[in-house]
């Protein structure tokens, strides 16, 4: 029988980094919903870390989700729910409620309608409080950009021109009108964590117009390669 699992060298260098975060800023108990998980290694980790949060890994690719299901089978934890089939641009997704939404390195590897979809989605599903965390590398006004960033950001925008590094005012933009923050953490590699808090008296009333501009594929307007 063929394995399915995958493996991205990555997860081994950024998984303690991003646990610590996770650590610090994940709720008590509770479910946490990884969007886009991709092989599966980070949830099967996250998940024997944190035995006292329920881990729900999804994935859009049938591929991806065969991985996460492989890797989950090497281990027995019962906290590790079985993957969902989740686009992050439908108006309703595969569960109603999370208590976390946790997203590495989606927004620059997705078109902009992908992280203003995940958005409005975490608004509709987190309680107040609840954290979104996005992970990856970002662009911010004012900090310089490296130059592996910057080469990044143009191989990704070679590759698809809807993908690139995401302008950290953009993501609060798009995010103001149900999160606070984000409270920004420095990783290596020159990433970030962003924590967003759903705000305890959201505006829920853009959310369809939100999720409408997302699908319509709406990209940001700044960002692009900034140093």
């Amino acid at each position: 029988m063929t394995d399915a699992r995958a493996h991205a060298p990555a997860t081994l260098r950024n998984r303690e980094p991003i646990l610590a975060v996770l650590r610090a800023g994940l709720p008590a108990a509770g479910t946490v919903l990884e969007v886009a998980s991709g092989t599966g290694e980070h949830a099967l980790f996250f998940a024997a870390a944190l035995p006292h949060l329920v881990w729900q890994p999804s994935d859009p690719d049938a591929a991806a989700r065969r991985s996460i299901s492989a890797w989950a089978a090497t281990a027995d934890l019962p906290n590790l729910r079985a993957p969902l089939d989740l686009d992050v641009t439908a108006e309703r997704w595969p569960l109603e409620r999370a208590d976390a939404i946790v997203a590495i390195n989606l927004a620059h590897i997705s078109p902009w309608a992908a992280t203003t979809g995940l958005i409005a989605g975490a608004a509709r599903l987190l309680p107040p409080g609840g954290p979104l965390i996005l992970y990856g590398p970002f662009l911010e006004a004012g900090v310089p950009t490296a130059p592996s960033n910057r080469a990044f950001d143009a191989d990704l925008r070679a590759r698809h021109p809807d993908w690139g590094l995401r302008d950290v005012a953009a993501l609060a933009g798009a995010a103001e009108p149900w999160f606070d923050g984000p409270v920004r953490h420095a990783m290596p590699a020159n990433n970030l964590m962003l924590v967003f808090r759903r705000r305890f008296e959201g505006n829920v009333g853009p959310l369809r117009e939100a999720w409408r501009l997302g699908a319509a594929g709406l990209r940001e307007d700044g960002g692009r390669g900034r140093d």
